[in-house]
């Protein structure tokens, strides 16, 4: 298949712009679910291998922390990369990702490593799309968990999260059901991830990450790709009039505790401190003994001991 020139190539993400881009012809429609009119939903449209949603995590944690209280945020797989049949925007195979994305790694400041798509490179993002579903199943908690898993894995590790070993183990490390997760990725998460496809091509959505703000009227704000922190809270705040920031405990011990790894850049965002800061502090935990650092060609994770 030879897309027209105008077509956009999923893998080929804009930094500037914050998004990895699909294409799509279909008009929005209106959603049609149940809100509860004491918070605010946000439905966000991502993908296991989206670098420019990867890039949100810094925003999207400080959002739980500040008005987690206030949100109700559900995860819906929009389905980056069904395969390679395609040839668009200078990327026909896996090893033309590679530098795209060791590009955007800087650009977002959060470690990714293109080498994967040399290494080891994916043939679609559905399967660990169909396998987030599965987790959801299961619980829709240690789902974002597992998520966070997979991601750590293909950005940093450079595993192919298509293999079934690399979903297992995830799905081991947040304590799910490895069993019924293994049957649920063979059923009822297939039926769950092609109902997700629908309504983003019913939203026209276009790309990765959208975020839908509906208030209880079910009036509906959109962010479109990656944005400063001040962005997604005005989107939230022009939703209801009810939302209050919450203050929380800006320490590494509480900020650990709530999300067991970090980026320099997450923990800059979360303890409101320069990233150059962030950094030094986490290195002297980790001359501490009480952080562990994995360090990739782009960057690095602290992870708590």
């Amino acid at each position: 298949m030879n897309p027209s020139k105008t077509e956009k190539n999923p893998l080929l993400c804009d930094p500037q712009l914050g998004i990895c881009e699909i294409n799509t012809n279909t008009e929005t429609q209106s959603i049609k679910q149940e809100v509860d009119s004491n918070k605010v939903q946000i439905i966000y449209f991502t993908d296991p291998i989206c670098s420019s949603c990867w890039g949100i995590e810094p925003q999207l944690k400080r959002l739980k922390l500040e008005y987690g209280n206030y949100v109700n945020i559900e995860y819906k797989m929009g389905g980056l990369l069904p395969d390679w049949n395609y040839n668009s925007g200078g990327i026909s195979k896996p090893s033309d990702v590679a530098h795209h994305w060791d590009e955007v790694s800087a650009y977002y400041d959060m470690p990714i490593d293109g080498d994967l798509w040399l290494e080891d490179p994916l043939h679609s993002s559905y399967p660990p799309s169909i396998a987030f579903k599965a987790a959801q199943i299961q619980d829709k908690h240690k789902a974002i968990l597992f998520l966070r898993e997979i991601r750590e894995m293909v950005f940093l590790d450079k595993k192919n999260i298509t293999k079934w070993e690399y979903l297992e183990e995830a799905a081991k490390k947040v304590n799910l059901d490895t069993k019924q997760f293994k049957i649920d990725c063979d059923t009822k998460a297939k039926t769950l991830f092609e109902e997700d496809l629908k309504l983003a091509q019913e939203q026209g959505v276009r790309g990765f990450p959208t975020l839908l703000f509906i208030d209880s009227s079910g009036k509906k704000e959109t962010v479109y790709g990656s944005k400063p922190y001040a962005v997604f809270e005005q989107a939230l705040t022009n939703s209801s009039s009810k939302v209050n920031k919450k203050e929380y405990n800006k320490s590494w011990q509480s900020l650990f505790a709530t999300y067991h790894s970090l980026t320099a850049r997450e923990f800059s965002e979360l303890a409101l401190i320069p990233r150059k800061e962030a950094e030094t502090i986490l290195n002297d935990l980790v001359k501490n003994n009480q952080l562990e650092k994995q360090t990739t060609k782009n960057g690095s994770l602290w992870i708590l001991k």
